[in-house]
């Protein structure tokens, strides 16, 4: 039997922590099939995005076509999406084409660079969020998508009650951040908080994208919602702890666990 079939569209971190290589190395551990859509390279380290080079519209459609035509997409989660027509590009073609769907809503690096322009923020909102399965937005995005300034003290469940009202289906809005340690989803009906560990900063690069990867690919393995927003947790919370000192800045997080392979 062929194993389920995840798409990540996003950009790609040279320095290997997050973006699409943190995805593909997230949905290879839960047993998945890894594809990608490119939309955007950037030249990263762990300290500081360099520079950002878009592909082309074109091009972008041109990936996702292939890959449809051929393999399929059990289901799929976006990234960093960068500009306004990228999002366009990419909203579009889900609406066409629908699938479940995580959106990562990234917005900043953890070095402090901008990953979503000020005018992509409003077309993110109207276009993808309401073809969203979920939006996984960090306490700063959740403010931002929310429209309140960003506090340590913010109410995710406040922010995720925001959020839905402005078009996604569910929110789980990340506990890496803030006073509290605690992923909280909203589908809209139920709050349900998912209390999750905290390990300091010193590997967490990627930790963000680790999560909705993991989320997409237990949700392309058939899981619920609430199942695969817990095992996204423990997987998240996993590879930040088993993450490692690489480069000057925060280490990437691990989520294949490569200290256990070393010692083979």
């Amino acid at each position: 039997m062929s194993p389920p079939r995840c798409l990540t569209i996003a950009t790609s971190d040279s320095g290997g922590g997050a973006g699409i290589q943190a995805d593909l190395k997230a949905f290879a551990a839960l047993g998945c099939h890894g594809m990608s859509a490119i939309v955007a390279l950037t030249a990263q380290s762990t300290t500081e995005v360099r520079a950002i080079h878009e592909a082309p519209a074109e091009f972008i459609r041109a990936e996702l076509a292939v890959l449809w035509d051929d393999i399929g997409v059990d289901a799929a989660k976006t990234g960093m999406l960068f500009s306004a027509e990228i999002v366009e590009t990419v909203a579009v073609w889900l609406a066409e084409h629908p699938v479940p769907l995580v959106v990562d809503p990234v917005m900043v690096a953890a070095s402090g660079a901008r990953l979503l322009r000020d005018d992509a923020v409003s077309v993110l909102v109207e276009r993808l969020l309401p073809l969203a399965t979920v939006v996984t937005p960090n306490l700063a995005e959740a403010c931002a998508l929310a429209g309140v300034p960003y506090r340590d003290e913010q109410r995710r469940e406040e922010l995720a009650e925001r959020i839905h009202a402005r078009g996604a289906k569910a929110v789980l809005v990340t506990g890496g951040h803030g006073a509290e340690a605690v992923d909280w989803l909203f589908d809209g009906e139920r709050h349900i908080p998912i209390p999750v560990e905290r390990y300091g900063d010193d590997t967490t690069h990627g930790a963000g994208c680790t999560h909705s990867a993991s989320l997409t690919a237990l949700l392309a393995r058939g899981e619920s919602l609430e199942d695969a927003a817990r095992g996204a947790a423990e997987v998240a919370t996993r590879a930040v702890r088993e993450g490692y000192r690489i480069g000057a800045g925060s280490g990437p997080v691990d989520v294949l666990n490569l200290a256990a392979v070393r010692a083979r």
